[in-house]
């Protein structure tokens, strides 16, 4: 061991090694792996060590993706056998509803490029399984490449390669304390200091310690997890093949061949959490006891399923500790305030997502950007809210219960909530609000009559006509939204203006204006569609959307510069926005100021009633509106009196279902769908906003690049589809005459040009308008043609009127 190195990766498990493999890979020699006791001395050695295709986040089952890729490349340049058994997988289906979310996530694989799957009928996954019963089940999913890996052999071939790359492995040494000094860290362990610029918390089970010793409150905690291994089985003796990989989702199950026996995993209902503070620093290959009483219901479901097990005896049962995050996707990148200190935790499938998180990881701390869009894994994902032990217990035991149990879209999941709520929330409850939850806070999904529950599913709901209510009142006289869940950054300080001229890559507006402002990486990738505001007082606003507070923080951190101060307003100051027609009668009403005389993208304060507000005239719907923003304790007395000066104006009050309609009506993209930091300002139509002419900005060059060379090879269009029951959510695939040419980046029902629309991201070839092209809705294909952007108002007279 060393005085110093580079990067200390903290874990010797799957994660870490891969991370320590990548680090070496990419080019960083440098290196040191330390793990307190063996190599897999963790979840590791007892992982059931399966790969399979399925992930609800696209962008992470393309990282699985990658992780198969691999395997058998490190077992190559390793010489280490992996034990890699390709079998093939299943994921069965046995309800109407969870066979249809199968056709469709079948869609959605083609559309980020994962072919080697096909669905097949029950009598086919017989034939392909010859130990399951089909009873009851309407078909599955088969991905060529899923199977199994021998756990402790992966882990050996990551550090192996990673060794012969130059990287260092550490063992029986566990580290003691953790300090953060110029430059870096310091790494005090049993055998001695070590001082590095980077350090890795890839601990696993040991996560939520050497976050602590950080200073660092990870949203993770170990919960445990059951599988049993059979005796033989005499039917599979008689096969010359392996089973397949196979997942019951109706039972709960997974199951796989060991030997001439299977292995039968459970993700229980009744959860259990384990050591919620971190393992025990001795622990390392022990088990818990099994626990059958508790995880009974699920196994009869698979005895059930796997008729011989009723006949042969159980081998072995596992009863281990796994960490999980609270929605099961890992806790990866570097920690806001913290420099040089990254996370590689909370991967609780680490023989699957393993070589695509340490890929990333390796990325980011060496080109200062991952390839993938990895914010589905990001740990900035989450804020201080999420630090709360009682919110970690909540969420994470609802992920590990819903582990196999569908999700709709539409539904609204209970843990950890509520939480955060804008002062008027009881209120607006009163009028009949129904709640989705945006990060920490509660936000208004749409509003309806009391007693209403709106049902379950993966097409258009039974609130359709709620929100078809709604969209009609903002369209023909004024509509009220809650924006508490809108992110405001203020901006302070003598270079205040150089530093958002820097990191903004548009002109930035004059004193009372505000702008639409795309914010680049170096890349020239997205970080950001932004609003920035100047007040004209020597302060500025940056607007944006709330889930994404801490990780624009960081962002803005990361390329700070002297003589500014950026403070996060989203615990102070909240609002409303009226939009409509009518809206400006109602403002007026309000107020001596003249706010009449306010141009569109104008922004100022006034007295609105009682309270001061910052107002700006804008609005997403597409209408005539303006966003009045107050402090928290005025919310509620701000909504009273403009729902009292709306009252003969046709006011009401809507929901952020409704703004979908809404903007999908006039081609507005919003994060996570339309603009990611997997895509460029050209790719969205943000280029529109560039300032190409003024100095220089972060990702400038790569913009020029981009923009002189032959451009983006795809572009997003309006598409309007022949849908009837059904809408597009997002990553549908796009094809013309059967040749995948894209795919929808997010949809809905235009209820006021009463279309069914989507946006999408398609092949420049095709992007013309007018052009007829096909689209999956929950797996049915759809005639879908591209239409002019902004299907309603196209020429925006109803904003600027």
């Amino acid at each position: 061991m060393k005085s110093h190195y580079r990067a200390v990766v903290i874990g010797g498990g799957v994660v870490g090694a891969s991370v320590l493999y990548h680090l070496a890979k990419f080019g960083w020699k440098d290196v040191c792996l330390i793990e307190r006791s063996i190599l897999t001395a963790g979840s590791s050695w007892h992982a059931a060590g399966g790969i399979h295709a399925l992930n609800a986040d696209p962008n992470i089952a393309a990282l699985q993706a990658y992780t198969i890729d691999l395997l058998s490349e490190i077992q190559e340049e390793s010489g280490q056998d992996i034990g890699l058994h390709m079998t093939g997988g299943l994921t069965m289906a046995g309800t109407p509803d969870r066979w249809e979310w199968l056709q469709s996530a079948y869609r959605t694989f083609q559309s980020i490029g994962i072919e080697d799957v096909r669905l097949v009928t029950p009598k086919e996954a017989g034939e392909l399984c010859p130990i399951m019963s089909t009873d009851g089940m309407l078909g599955g999913m088969w991905a060529d490449r899923e199977g199994y890996v021998d756990t402790t052999g992966t882990v050996h071939a990551y550090a192996t390669a990673a060794k012969k790359r130059g990287a260092e492995v550490i063992e029986h040494n566990r580290v003691l304390e953790l300090h953060q000094v110029e430059g870096g860290w310091q790494v005090v362990t049993e055998k001695g200091t070590i001082h590095t610029e980077h350090v890795v918390n890839a601990a696993g089970l040991w996560a939520k310690q050497v976050g602590r010793m950080a200073g660092i409150e990870l949203p993770v905690s170990p919960l445990n997890h059951h599988y049993l291994v059979s005796d033989t089985i005499p039917a599979l003796e008689k096969l010359d093949f392996e089973v397949p990989m196979t997942v019951d989702l109706e039972g709960f199950t997974y199951m796989r061949q060991d030997q001439k026996g299977i292995l039968l995993g459970i993700y229980e209902i009744d959860h259990q959490h384990w050591n919620m503070d971190g393992a025990p620093w001795e622990y390392g290959f022990e088990l818990q006891q099994e626990d059958p009483d508790r995880i009974e219901k699920e196994l009869i479901l698979g005895f059930e399923r796997y008729p011989d097990l009723q006949n042969v005896g159980v081998k072995t049962w596992v009863n281990g500790a796994f960490t999980f995050s609270p929605d099961g996707n890992p806790l990866v990148g570097p920690v806001r305030g913290k420099p040089g200190y990254w996370c590689a935790c909370a991967v609780m499938a680490g023989f699957l997502q393993g070589g695509g998180v340490g890929k990333s990881l390796a990325e980011w701390m060496i080109h200062g950007e991952p390839e993938a869009d990895v914010y589905g894994m990001d740990v900035a994902r989450y804020g201080k809210f999420a630090e709360n032990k009682q919110y970690i217990k909540e969420t994470t035991g609802q992920f590990y219960s819903r582990r196999f149990v569908m999700t709709y879209p539409n539904e609204q999941l209970p843990a950890g909530r509520p939480l955060k709520m804008a002062p008027a929330h009881s209120e607006m409850n009163e009028a009949g609000a129904v709640w989705g939850q945006s990060w920490d806070m509660e936000v208004p999904l749409y509003f309806a009559p009391k007693g209403f529950e709106e049902t379950p599913t993966l097409k258009r709901s039974n609130a359709f006509e709620h929100v078809a209510a709604e969209c009609k009142a903002v369209r023909e006289s004024v509509g009220l939204l809650d924006i508490s869940a809108f992110s405001r950054f203020e901006v302070t300080g003598p270079n205040a203006e150089a530093w958002l001229d820097k990191v903004m890559a548009c002109t930035l507006p004059k004193p009372g204006r505000a702008k639409l402002a795309p914010m680049l990486a170096e890349t020239g990738r997205l970080k950001g569609d932004l609003t920035v505001f100047h007040w004209g007082d020597g302060s500025w606003w940056i607007m944006g959307s709330y889930y994404l507070r801490e990780w624009h923080m960081r962002w803005f951190e990361d390329h700070m510069m002297e003589g500014v101060t950026v403070r996060d307003l989203g615990e102070e100051t909240c609002g409303f926005s009226l939009a409509g027609p009518n809206s400006r009668k109602v403002i007026e009403k309000l107020t001596d100021g003249p706010i009449g005389d306010l141009k569109f993208m104008g922004c100022g304060q006034f007295d609105i009633g009682m309270i001061r507000a910052k107002v700006a005239r804008m609005s997403v719907a597409g209408e005539l509106g303006y966003e009045i923003n107050c402090r928290y304790g005025d919310h509620i007395t701000l909504r009273r009196m403009l729902l009292e000066a709306g009252a003969d104006l046709g006011i009401r009050e809507y929901g952020f279902n409704a703004l979908l309609s809404l903007r999908l009506e006039k081609s507005f993209g919003i994060w996570s769908a339309e603009f990611t930091q997997l895509y460029t300002a050209a790719q969205t139509g943000m280029d529109r906003w560039i300032a190409w002419d003024k100095g220089d900005f972060i990702g400038r060059d790569a913009a020029i690049a981009e923009r002189d060379g032959n451009g983006p090879a795809q572009v997003e269009v309006t598409l309007e589809i022949d849908a009837s029951d059904a809408d597009a959510s997002g990553y549908e695939p796009v094809w013309q005459d059967g040749k995948k040419v894209g795919f929808v980046t997010s949809g809905g029902y235009g209820h006021t040009v009463g279309k069914s629309l989507a946006i999408a991201m398609v092949n420049q070839e095709v992007a013309d308008e007018g052009t007829d092209l096909q689209v999956h809705i929950v797996g049915v294909e759809k005639a879908a043609k591209v239409i002019a952007p902004s299907p309603y108002d196209p020429t925006g007279a109803a904003m600027r009127g």
